[in-house]
């Protein structure tokens, strides 16, 4: 079978349908293509993989916003082996014909991901080994458990901002905090950063007209904070990939910072999200989960077989001409990762019903080199903070119909708006009033095997202070994030999703 595409973007063989065609704008586009994005795609994309698959197999044609072309990979092995040799597909996207050509601009709502950038998830041969290592090294630097009194330090105080009114929206309160709380720490980011942080991630991952400055606002943040790290190293994420061997530059370094920080809020942020809703809809699973037949470990990796973070995400381009799936792919063509689509593989889940269970071969982290190095760092956040939040309120019930709650999204990913719960009120724990641990490591990377801890038996109704740090008075870290507009482009949840695997 021929590329549909080779020429130009939203050529292909086949009728175009006319300008007053249904299709325009909907489920379809040039030559018949589906597209990724718009009312219908986002409404039901499983569904949207189900015809795809049925249409061509394992790797399918489809349109990107703009009616961009690109292949969708939808099979479990195919997407394993794209992933998995980057000799023939490549993660330097300077390789997308698109672009070389100028049919893609550079304002386009995905830019932000597929923009090459000096970090290593665009990087391949010596290049990515060098600045994937001063990544991998650094965190193996981090003191998994001092991080998860992290997690379960936040997880109580953030319930505590809500416990005594009896409601709370669970996506804003806590799934869209608790991250970047954690993340912040790690990295050496002050406390008070957080939440101005969150406001800024959210916008610039969905693709707003203020994205661009959202970005700008984060960039300017870890500059500064490189160059303290400089100046007044700590024991932080920040100061391991300052003094690492490598070498890394200043821009190297706040640019791998920037990564991290995205993409483990972003992860993370859906699949805490994922799990909850998870546990508030679906009766046998929470029977499971308060009967202790399923941990919140087990619930957190159905979750990721189920409703990954992320359903796929643009991210190979074709060193060469080369097959895949049945499919002729021409060099320069552009690839998608389909994540959600392989994890319901019907080779490897003939049964999408059936516990997973002990299984780990989903494509929520994707595979091969690129592989996310910080995984497990999510799947903790998740699970402990989820296990925290249930334990302080155990009889938490969705205050909606399932069907009532909402999403937004496209082809990268399907995001919960919102989650409302109740429960019955209870009073606030106190916190421990003892700095944090640091998150330096001192014990080996098994630490990071989770099981469900302990929650805090110390109460504290610790509020995230607003003002400015003297630190930040100093640097000018206290910029405000700039205001965030709701248009149409909205649509786009463009989320740089470099570091993705197991």
């Amino acid at each position: 079978m021929t590329t549909p595409f080779h020429d130009e973007p939203g050529s292909a063989t086949g009728p175009v349908p006319p300008p007053q065609c249904p299709a325009h704008g909907m489920g379809t586009g040039p030559g018949g293509l589906r597209r990724l994005y718009g009312p219908e795609a986002e409404a039901d994309p499983a569904g949207l993989y189900a015809k795809l698959r049925a249409e061509h197999g394992t790797v399918a044609p489809v349109l990107m916003h703009g009616d961009v072309p690109a292949w969708l990979v939808l099979g479990h092995s195919e997407n394993l082996h794209m992933t998995r040799t980057p000799s023939q597909f490549s993660r330097d996207s300077r390789r997308w014909r698109a672009l070389q050509e100028g049919s893609v601009a550079p304002d386009h709502p995905l830019a932000p991901v597929f923009t090459w950038q000096p970090v290593c998830s665009f990087a391949e041969g010596a290049t990515h080994e060098r600045l994937r290592g001063a990544v991998t090294d650094s965190m193996a630097r981090i003191d998994t458990r001092g991080v998860r009194r992290h997690i379960n330090r936040y997880s109580n105080r953030l319930v505590n901002d809500f416990c005594e009114e009896g409601r709370a929206e669970l996506v804003s309160d806590f799934a869209e905090r608790l991250p970047m709380m954690v993340m912040c720490a790690i990295i050496g980011m002050p406390e008070e950063y957080g939440d101005r942080l969150v406001q800024a991630a959210r916008d610039m991952t969905r693709g707003s007209e203020t994205a661009v400055a959202s970005n700008a606002y984060v960039i300017g943040a870890l500059d500064r904070l490189v160059r303290r790290r400089r100046e007044a190293p700590a024991e932080d994420f920040a100061t391991w990939l300052v003094e690492h061997p490598a070498g890394l530059t200043d821009k190297e370094v706040s640019e791998h910072l920037r990564v991290v920080l995205i993409v483990a809020y972003e992860t993370t942020t859906n699949l805490i999200a994922n799990v909850l809703r998870m546990v508030l809809t679906d009766p046998r699973f929470r029977a499971r989960l308060s009967g202790g037949h399923m941990t919140v470990p087990e619930a957190v990796e159905q979750t990721l077989w189920d409703e990954p973070p992320f359903t796929s995400i643009l991210g190979r381009w074709a060193v060469g001409d080369t097959e895949l799936g049945g499919q002729q792919i021409k060099a320069g063509d552009a690839l998608i990762v389909g994540i959600a689509p392989a994890n319901t593989d019907p080779v490897v889940r003939p049964d999408l019903t059936a516990s997973m269970e002990g299984n780990r071969a989903h494509m929520a982290f994707s595979s091969g080199p690129h592989e996310c190095p910080g995984q497990d760092i999510g799947r903790a956040i998740a699970d402990v903070g989820v296990d925290a939040l249930l334990m302080r309120l155990p009889d938490l019930e969705l205050s909606v119909e399932e069907h009532e709650l909402r999403w937004t999204g496209n082809f990268v990913s399907r995001h919960l708006v919102d989650l409302p719960a109740g429960f019955a009120s209870s009073p606030q724990q106190e916190i421990d009033a003892e700095p944090l641990p640091a998150v330096a490591r001192s014990r080996s990377q098994a630490d990071w095997e989770v099981s469900s801890p302990v929650a805090s038996r110390r109460r504290s109704a610790a509020a995230l202070p607003a003002a400015r740090t003297s630190e930040q008075a100093e640097s000018g870290e206290g910029a405000v994030v700039p205001a965030q507009s709701s248009g149409p482009t909205k649509i786009w949840h463009a989320v740089v999703r470099w570091w993705s695997g197991h």
